[in-house]
């Protein structure tokens, strides 16, 4: 018997605005079904949340600026803080050219 695969359960609008930031990279892949995210050698640095908010992984200079100018902040999931990373305002994920520098 065929194995069923997992639908993702992420607004459709998010998914595509995260396809579209992935694809400014040549040669990077979404990974993940019911929860899309891209990774280099092993090490995850964005995902899309089931609630369709983006995260990203960014250094800490890098954090500290963007949480400032976005009005943004780290990103929790069940129940703790992941340090590393942060919510990227949606307002920001609808503009590609302007989260793709810090993707």
């Amino acid at each position: 018997m065929a194995k069923k695969q997992a639908q993702p359960i992420i607004p459709a609008d998010k998914l595509l605005l995260y396809e579209k930031v992935v694809a400014t990279i040549p040669g990077l892949e979404r990974k993940g079904v019911t929860m899309p995210y891209t990774s280099i050698n092993g090490h995850m640095f964005s995902f899309l949340a089931k609630n369709g908010s983006m995260a990203l992984r960014l250094p800490k200079p890098t954090r500290d600026d963007f949480i400032a100018k976005y009005q943004t902040s780290l990103v929790e999931a069940y129940g703790a803080v992941m340090k590393e990373y942060v919510v990227v305002p949606e307002a920001l994920l609808q503009s590609t050219t302007e989260l793709q520098p810090y993707f």
